[in-house]
């Protein structure tokens, strides 16, 4: 009876594997609808983006995603609304989540343009399908800036997080590329810690490499308060990130990351989870080639109003962290060896 049971589950289990095995596309979809390909420039003309193949032109190019940010400062309006009625002290104001991000990042870029005259940057919006005002918002920033320095870039409809840094790094023209969330967790100014990490790094022998910020330190220091679910959605996500696909980092979700033009092309053309996992996706890539990985300490503060639902979120990144080790050892996610600029 055991012995049929046995038989039976790997019955199950080889049917399973080949439905996904051939259920898999194996390659990425890096293709593009035409109203991506564009940006509005600060005269409202209709300019095109340039490519990731392209030579670099600026030393520094920022790629901010949003998607319905309008939702969260209505969320946050209403509960800091609350809280600063119920407790006065300590009152932090979240209202305008993308403004205030941005207000930072081009407070920090702008005051070390100055004290620097060759440093040059630029910040991409990525607006993933958002049906607010998000695309509005972040083009008063390129009306204000210009566009040489500010751009945005609308995605036809939601594709994810990973789809919509993916698009934003491949029409970006830095020579280094950093990836920020929107909600402006991240303190800006802690890029300083990732760059100066980056440049003591020993990169590969084709200048890759790549440096996360983490929120590890935060933990053992109770600094960052998470609520019970978002703490045991973490724990558990972590141990299911360190037994199946990525060793030596210990947090690879913070959306703060570094990463050298070389590396980017190479680990977006061949990044294949598009939502919440797909910095694991990134980062197995990135052992997967060898490219040195490096990790920094920085600020951040929780930010309410996340999009992120905990029993759903757990399920599905860890569904995909499972699927992504699973179709990486079957074969049925290819692996281009060579990146775009090679």
């Amino acid at each position: 009876m055991l012995l049929s049971l046995v038989g039976v589950a790997i019955f199950i289990a080889v049917i399973a594997l080949i439905i996904v095995a051939m259920s898999t596309k194996p390659y990425p979809d890096l293709g593009r609808y035409d109203s991506e390909k564009y940006f509005l420039n600060e005269k409202q003309e209709k300019c095109l983006f340039p490519s990731i193949n392209d030579p670099a032109s600026v030393e520094l190019s920022v790629i901010v995603p949003a998607y319905n940010e309008e939702e969260r400062c209505k969320y946050s309006f209403i509960h800091s609304f609350i809280y600063i009625f119920l407790f006065i002290k300590d009152y932090n104001f979240n209202f305008f989540v993308v403004p205030m991000m941005m207000d930072e990042a081009l407070e920090y870029l702008e005051e070390r343009k100055k004290k620097l005259k060759s440093f040059t940057y630029e910040v991409i919006v990525v607006d993933d399908g958002s049906k607010d005002k998000t695309t509005q918002t972040a083009q008063s920033y390129c009306n204000k800036y210009g566009s040489d320095k500010i751009r945005v870039l609308t995605l036809a409809k939601n594709r994810g997080k990973g789809g919509a840094i993916r698009l934003g790094m491949f029409s970006a023209r830095g020579r280094y590329l950093l990836f920020a969330d929107a909600d402006g967790a991240s303190k800006f100014s802690d890029f300083t810690k990732l760059e100066n990490e980056m440049k003591n790094m020993k990169k590969d022998s084709s200048n890759r490499a790549v440096v996360c910020g983490s929120r590890a330190h935060l933990e053992e220091e109770s600094i960052a308060q998470r609520s019970f679910f978002r703490t045991i959605l973490m724990k558990g996500f972590h141990f299911v990130v360190w037994f199946l696909c990525v060793r030596g980092i210990k947090d690879t979700q913070c959306g703060f990351k570094l990463l050298t033009r070389e590396a980017a092309v190479l680990l977006f053309s061949n990044l294949h989870v598009e939502r919440w996992a797909f910095d694991v996706d990134m980062l197995f890539l990135a052992q997967y080639f060898n490219i040195p990985v490096g990790e920094v300490a920085i600020n951040w503060t929780e930010i309410e109003g996340s999009k992120m639902v905990p029993v759903f979120s757990w399920i599905q990144m860890g569904k995909d962290i499972i699927l992504i080790r699973l179709r990486y050892f079957l074969g049925a996610w290819k692996i281009t060896e060579k990146s775009k600029l090679e």
